[in-house]
């Protein structure tokens, strides 16, 4: 169950050019387009609002004033004349500006079966940014490995597209041990993006503590869904008698008895106490999260997450009020709208 560990860091972020070209990026995107991309581009259509939601330019109404509403937004003449904070609803824009946030540390080169965590998050990010750019908006990426060290601007088209799959494949599998900070990451969302734009957080958060704050001022500006990438593996360890485990982000090794049906228990006991704390960060924040797994059927995830966005803004229309609760979708329940 070894995993390569990760590149080491460039320094800096930079925006880099493009890569020689990809004939397997370039394969990859054709595969998408026609197996995935042309599924989903039909049955989207009604709920392509609901999933991409742009930043809006017409004023629209006022309402009262709700817990992670952008504060920008409050009419403090209104405020003072009610004496209670309302803020103005906006005609949503349908043209919009995506990025997305790409964790491509040591961990993510895992998975128990012909799938790595990788090649999910590349999966994801060429079937999201080429949905959009049929759309006519525009694409970006920040790229993180030891450090932030690649920024691709924001653009539009299907080479766009291609350019960050080729980014996403260019990194080198092999780096020095240490341990991932995704606070870096979110950090560079904040400086880089600047007009308000939909975020897609793209990560096992298999990290050092101290990034879920950061998240939760990244979902203030921003419209952010945090996109969880897991292997089965990692949650329920089976009997595979002796194995030697190695630790991506340390490079540290030891052999486990699998066997040991003890060991099992508290293997499954920790995994769980990290799944609902991560849950409960990831709440907190007031970020909608998707859960990808290895095996799972990407379609089918983006469609069950379509689904739960749509109800959420049916709910806030019938009220009259935006709902504060996060939308968490894996694909063994529907979590709570």
């Amino acid at each position: 169950m070894s995993t390569p560990a990760r590149a080491p860091s460039k320094g800096g972020a930079h925006a880099s050019p493009p890569p020689p070209r990809d004939r397997t990026s370039e394969a990859l995107l054709k595969r998408l387009e026609w197996t995935v991309i042309r599924r989903l581009d039909g049955l989207l259509q009604g709920n392509y609002r609901t999933l991409w939601r742009g930043a809006g330019l017409d004023l629209a109404d006022l309402r009262e004033y709700q817990h992670h509403d952008d504060v920008r937004h409050i009419d403090w003449n209104v405020t003072a004349r009610l004496q209670q904070p309302y803020v103005r609803q906006f005609t949503e824009d349908r043209e919009m500006s995506a990025w997305f946030l790409v964790d491509l540390s040591g961990s993510v080169d895992f998975g128990s079966d012909a799938t790595t965590k990788r090649g999910v998050a590349r999966e994801f990010v060429g079937v999201l940014a080429r949905l959009l750019t049929r759309h006519g908006n525009r694409v970006g990426a920040i790229l993180y490995g030891s450090a932030v060290d690649t920024v691709i601007p924001a653009r539009s088209g299907r080479q766009q597209v291609l350019h960050l799959l080729q980014r996403m494949a260019a990194r080198p599998d092999v780096s020095a041990p240490g341990s991932t900070n995704l606070r870096d990451l979110l950090q560079a969302g904040q400086r880089i993006v600047k007009r308000r734009s939909s975020v897609f957080v793209v990560s096992d958060f298999i990290s050092a503590p101290g990034w879920e704050a950061t998240l939760g001022q990244l979902a203030e500006r921003h419209e952010v869904t945090a996109v969880r990438l897991f292997d089965p593996l990692e949650m329920d360890l089976p009997d595979l008698g002796l194995v030697m485990m190695r630790d991506a982000e340390t490079g540290e090794q030891l052999v486990v008895d699998t066997h040991d049906r003890g060991f099992r228990k508290r293997f499954a006991a920790v995994a769980e106490r990290r799944e609902n704390q991560l849950r409960e960060a990831l709440a907190s924040a007031g970020v909608d999260t998707l859960e990808l797994a290895t095996d799972d059927d990407l379609p089918n995830a983006i469609l069950r997450f379509a689904d739960l966005r749509k109800q959420r803004s049916r709910l806030a229309n019938w009220s009259g009020k935006a709902t504060a609760v996060p939308t968490h979708i894996s694909r063994w329940k529907a979590g709570a709208v």
